[in-house]
């Protein structure tokens, strides 16, 4: 009887964690389209992105971002300066056996944020990537994903 409170206790106590931390859901775009979704740790927060570069291509990534900065340039809304590392997957959907490939990569976020003070963030950040890819029997090295990139997001 007791493991079962103390789990039950457990799980409500971790429910409730994570409904107090703050979210953000939105797009993403700059070489392609994501959708992203944001869940904070604090001051810090984690970033995950779905999404295609072309219409042939599809990605994801996760990013852990540390927020390095956050300076009172205004008086109302939030400015932070964020970085962090990552992992990023993709592969492009070929037509032939030659035509495709799938790359994973190790990620990297350099960014500024502005959280208004009505529910909505914007950001600009870059994702460069280095990692290898493999398909239609050749392989390599990929370093991509300089491309800026500007974020709209709910935030809740």
């Amino acid at each position: 009887m007791k493991k079962i409170i103390l789990v039950a206790a457990l799980v409500l106590g971790f429910a409730v964690a994570a409904s107090a931390q703050p979210r953000a859901i939105g797009l993403r775009g700059g070489w392609g389209a994501e959708a992203s979704y944001q869940h904070s740790f604090g001051a810090d927060f984690l970033q995950a992105d779905l999404g295609l570069n072309t219409f042939d291509s599809v990605h994801g990534s996760v990013v852990y971002n540390f927020m390095i900065a956050q300076p009172s340039w205004t008086s109302r809304g939030e400015w932070g300066f964020y970085a962090g590392p990552g992992a990023a997957v993709g592969m492009k959907l070929g037509n032939s056996e030659t035509d495709g490939y799938f790359h994973i990569a190790a990620a990297g976020m350099v960014g500024l944020e502005y959280t208004f003070w009505f529910p909505l963030q914007l950001s600009l950040d870059i994702r460069p990537q280095l990692g290898v890819w493999t398909g239609g029997g050749h392989s390599g090295f990929y370093f991509g994903g300089w491309c800026p990139a500007l974020g709209v997001r709910y935030r809740f």
